[in-house]
């Protein structure tokens, strides 16, 4: 996938994750544009009213007040316009049949959040190299969980 710019949307209430996360792909060599919504109503009526004009990645958390990550998940990809679109599970919990069920219901990765900042800085970088080259194919389930690679460091 060749991109001039990667156009991103972040689901997540955790005001200190929205500002890391921003100031992660700040870092990036990759140029990017960033929306953010704080719960899944509002993540719902942004997608709803941009289906046409979607965002080619979207980073979801699991609990988020309103509507939950799995409520969201689901939605999406049982929608005509929007289940092509790469979900990406970004999560402080990590439970294997959590895990286990957000593949089964067509996320593309899950990631646990990581508490250092180089460490999400990279598994940042990692996910959207990802989606860059592999468009919208999903990952096999041995590849579903991404994690911080022992050669990314910043």
């Amino acid at each position: 996938m060749s991109l001039t710019q990667l156009n991103i949307l972040l689901a997540d209430d955790d005001t200190d994750d929205c500002i890391f996360f921003k100031d992660a792909l700040k870092d990036l060599a990759i140029p990017t544009t960033l929306a953010t919504m704080h719960n899944g109503e509002q993540l719902m009526d942004y997608l709803a009213t941009e289906a046409n004009n979607l965002p080619h990645v979207l980073f979801l958390d699991l609990n988020m007040p309103r509507k939950n990550g799995f409520e969201c998940l689901s939605e999406i990809k049982s929608s005509e316009k929007l289940k092509h679109l790469p979900v990406i599970i970004f999560s402080t919990s990590f439970e294997q049949e959590v895990v286990n069920l957000l593949y089964k219901n067509g996320a593309h990765y899950f990631i646990r959040k990581p508490s250092i900042f180089s460490q999400f800085k990279a598994i940042v970088y990692q996910t959207l190299i990802h989606i860059a080259q592999e468009k919208r194919t999903l990952p096999t389930r041995d590849n579903f969980v991404l994690t911080v690679q022992s050669n990314l460091h910043s």
